[in-house]
């Protein structure tokens, strides 16, 4: 009976997290193997690879970006860099995310307590709960192996290059179960996670950065990566650094679990706090206080490697690059890389991207309130339907644009910063540039919630993954140009580089409305669908 329960709640747990553990796997499978396959055949010489060694090796504004290389005259070499400096990142993030949402979320919901009230230990629970974490960094491992090697590179040092990558997961799985046990709420968990992971990649950007304090990469998880050192001299002893901290810190976690009551935290609660009625006037300020966290993690973020993408416009564009890469990267995006301006705006392709799945994770939110009968309660008030969607969307669409705009300033200054010939306008119609394509997503996101609300989900997060990905991959392949105009991200001029394409950028807003407002008429017509 005990088995069976744990393995209830591991097979709950992933079902909730299959939305995020599928976007993740496919992100790391798609970089692992664009990075590959870039280098190979952007760099296909002796001569080319030393070129752009000497460009980009002590380029200190690089480094901020993807840490220290050790080998950029071999294609592992180089992935190992590129790859593992990224995605150790967001392994990082991934691991944190899981852990919060599996352990203390539940116990927000109420549905901790319901667990307790079965014949299930509470360490079965905990377990049971981190099994789904382990499953999850498992499709992460298969997902970035398997970009490897469609990449073309050894099957041995492309498995320890993914364990590298994956090493600050588990300390993050760690930090966070952690956090969940102190922190009396979700929202608190994930802020004490959030700044561990900017701390220690603070601590990493100083390290690489700074010639006399290369030692702090031991300081830190995100370092513990880079010292794995795969492609480049393996070094497995430094496994049993993140391992051993993975494991202290799951230990503690669970050992607090077990003595503390359900639904509570070590640190002080703030109920007996004056009550706070911010947000608390109408749904759509209830949402806006809900999902502030959210909205700043992506503002943050986004705008982190805007600036840094500003700052490296200068020293990337022109240097280092081979003439057949060239080529390639004007297929893709039809500009030349010569000029910052060029850099920058080929970059923009990216935060359409990010931009487009903030759009999408709005609408997931709403689902979520729907899926976990949130909702139900909230329109036995006097709440419409439609006006509740709408103010969701609304939501969403300021979201958007705050993040947008943000994007374009800070990538203008650093660019200033750089002393790169970027203008202050160009570089926020960069940013405008972003908002219809992003609306337009959001709005079939917000379609296929009315009509398929248990599928919308997926559904989102996939057609905008498969537009980008085909954008990518159209132009590399030649394919003729109404093949390539199926993806909306072709329709889109990147800015600067490109002037702005303002019929497109109209007719992407007329029918983001036109989708809302059928979304909306939909919705009014269906039932709720719980989880």
């Amino acid at each position: 009976m005990r088995t069976a329960g744990a393995s209830a709640i591991t097979r709950r747990a992933l079902a909730d997290s299959r939305a995020r553990n599928g976007s993740f796997a496919l992100l790391f499978a798609l970089v692992a193997y664009a990075n590959a396959a870039a280098y190979r055949s952007g760099y296909p010489t002796l001569q080319d690879r030393i070129g752009f060694a000497h460009a980009f090796a002590g380029n200190a504004s690089i480094r901020l970006f993807y840490g220290r290389p050790f080998d950029l005259l071999s294609v592992g070499g180089y992935c190992a860099w590129r790859t593992g400096g990224f995605l150790s990142i967001l392994a990082a993030l991934w691991g944190m995310l899981a852990v919060v949402r599996a352990l203390r979320a539940e116990e927000d919901a109420g549905r901790t307590e319901v667990v307790m009230a079965a014949p299930l230990s509470r360490r079965g629970a905990y377990l049971a709960s981190l099994s789904a974490c382990a499953a999850g960094a498992a499709l992460l491992w298969l997902a970035l192996l398997a970009g490897m090697l469609a990449g073309r590179l050894a099957l041995g040092e492309s498995a320890y290059l993914a364990l590298a990558v994956l090493a600050p997961a588990g300390v993050f799985v760690g930090v966070g179960a952690l956090a969940g046990q102190l922190a009396p709420t979700r929202r608190l968990a994930l802020e004490l996670s959030a700044a561990a992971l900017l701390l220690a990649l603070l601590v990493r950007v100083i390290a690489d950065t700074s010639s006399g304090l290369q030692w702090l990469d031991w300081a830190t998880p995100l370092g513990w990566s880079e010292q794995m050192r795969a492609f480049t001299g393996a070094q497995p002893v430094v496994l049993l650094a993140p391992a051993t901290v993975s494991l202290l810190a799951l230990a503690g976690a669970g050992r607090i679990w077990l003595t503390r009551d359900v639904a509570r935290g070590l640190l002080a609660s703030s109920e007996r706090a004056a009550p706070r009625a911010w947000g608390l006037s109408s749904p759509t300020a209830q949402a806006l206080r809900g999902e502030r966290a959210s909205f700043a993690g992506w503002l943050l973020a986004s705008g982190f490697f805007a600036l840094i993408i500003g700052v490296i416009s200068r020293s990337v564009s022109g240097v280092g690059i081979s003439s057949s890469l060239r080529r390639q990267l004007e297929q893709v995006g039809g500009i030349s890389v010569l000029r910052p301006a060029g850099y920058i705006g080929l970059c923009f392709l990216f935060f359409l991207l990010a931009i487009s799945l903030f759009a999408c994770s709005q609408i997931a939110a709403a689902r979520q309130e729907e899926a976990q009968s949130r909702l139900e309660t909230l329109l036995a008030q006097p709440v419409g339907r439609r006006s509740w969607l709408a103010g969701r969307l609304l939501l969403a669409l300021l979201g958007v644009i705050v993040i947008s705009l943000a994007v374009g300033l800070l990538a203008w200054c650093g660019a200033a910063l750089a002393g790169a010939s970027v203008s202050l306008s160009s570089m926020l119609e960069a940013g405008a540039n972003c908002v219809p394509i992003a609306m337009l997503f959001g709005a079939i996101a917000a379609l296929a919630y009315a009509l398929v609300p248990r599928a919308s989900v997926p559904f989102a997060y996939g057609l905008v993954a498969v537009s980008f990905v085909w954008q990518l991959l159209s132009a590399a392949l030649s394919a003729p140009r109404w093949l390539r105009e199926l993806s909306p991200f072709e329709h889109v001029g990147l800015v600067p580089a490109q002037p702005l394409r303002a019929g497109a950028f109209v007719i992407m807003l007329v029918l983001a409305v036109l989708l809302t407002l059928v979304a909306l008429w939909r919705f009014a017509q269906r039932d709720l669908v719980a989880a």
